[in-house]
C-alpha cells in the first residue's frame, strides 16, 4: 500500500489545544493520551453544536451571512470524518494485535 501525501493539514483549534491534564504526562514526557483524546472529542462536539446553532439561525432567517453556516458545517463534517477514520484505524490495529500469535 502506498501512502500519498495530501499536503499540510492545519489543526482546527491550534497547537496549544492538546496539553496534558493537570500533572498528567507519560513516562517519556509526552502528553496524556486519554486527555488529548477527550479534548479532541470535545472539540468535535463543539464544532457540531456550532454548526447546529447556525443551521437553526439559517432556517429561521436570523443568520445574516450564510457563509458562516457553510464554513461551520464543513468544519464539523471534516472533524467527524477524521474522528471516524482514526477510530477505524484504531479498531483495525487492535484486531491485528489480537490476531498475533504469542
Amino acid at each position: 500500500m502506498t501512502i500519498t501525501p495530501i499536503g499540510p493539514i492545519s489543526p482546527v483549534t491550534g497547537p496549544s489545544a492538546i496539553t496534558p491534564a493537570s500533572g498528567a504526562s507519560s513516562a517519556t514526557g509526552g502528553t496524556d493520551f486519554a486527555g488529548a483524546l477527550a479534548k479532541g472529542l470535545d472539540n468535535v462536539q463543539q464544532l457540531q453544536n456550532k454548526s447546529d446553532d447556525l443551521a437553526v439561525q439559517a432556517a429561521t432567517g436570523s443568520l445574516t451571512d450564510v457563509h458562516d453556516y457553510m464554513i461551520a458545517s464543513t468544519e464539523a463534517s471534516l472533524a467527524t470524518q477524521l474522528t471516524v477514520a482514526v477510530t477505524n484505524k484504531a479498531v483495525a490495529a487492535f484486531n491485528d494485535i489480537m490476531r498475533m500469535q504469542a
